[in-house]
């Protein structure tokens, strides 16, 4: 890629791409730069590092997927809304193994008030209202909702099932399963309304 291609966008999606091939931490930018086929030290006129770049890589991911879950969970309710945020989100895991691992990286207060992490804990409430929860136990669902998923994500990722002949993609529905259950018979405790 020339030198004029180079923009802070498209610099951002070639270390997210990377982070999938190689790892969230085998982004370098010496690696992007012989990628876009350009000097290291261009690469500074877009970014100021390569904290500022995995801290860009983070907000797109976050951005990719909220959008893919709001798309999922447009129209549904209840378990169908449950199941497809959660498959979504599996999905993307596995699909963009870089940058999921980006989304777990704590970013600095300003970034993290503008990235789209605050829409994921909108998009969880969205799915939680299909149950009729409010706070706290809306919160404390979430919660659960979003420890299953990560939990879950994470033994995969580390091939923590891998030695097992129980096909995977059987047990996180079982798991899904188990989650509508809890939901559907949640033991209420609050009477505040649920926040937006």
């Amino acid at each position: 890629m020339a030198r004029a291609g180079v923009t802070v966008e498209r610099l951002t999606v070639a270390a997210a791409d990377l982070a999938d091939e190689v790892g969230f931490e085998g982004i370098t930018l010496a690696a992007l730069a012989r990628g876009l086929g350009v000097k290291d030290a261009s690469l500074y006129a877009h970014v100021r590092g390569l904290a500022q770049l995995r801290a860009r890589v983070t907000v797109l991911a976050l951005a990719e997927l909220a959008d893919l879950l709001a798309d999922a969970v447009a129209g549904r309710s209840g378990k169908d809304a449950l199941l497809a945020f959660a498959t979504t989100y599996r999905r993307y895991a596995l699909d963009h193994p870089g940058r999921y691992t980006a989304m777990q990286q704590e970013l600095d207060p300003a970034m993290a008030s503008t990235s789209a992490g605050p829409r994921h804990g909108q998009l969880v409430r969205a799915v939680l209202r299909g149950y009729g929860l409010t706070d706290p136990d809306e919160t404390d669902a979430g919660r659960l909702v979003l420890s299953t998923i990560y939990g879950f994500l994470g033994l995969e990722a580390m091939g923590g099932f891998s030695h097992h002949p129980r096909d995977v993609d059987t047990s996180f529905a079982r798991a899904v399963d188990a989650l509508d259950h809890a939901l559907r018979t949640w033991p209420r405790t609050g009477t505040t309304p649920a926040r937006s």
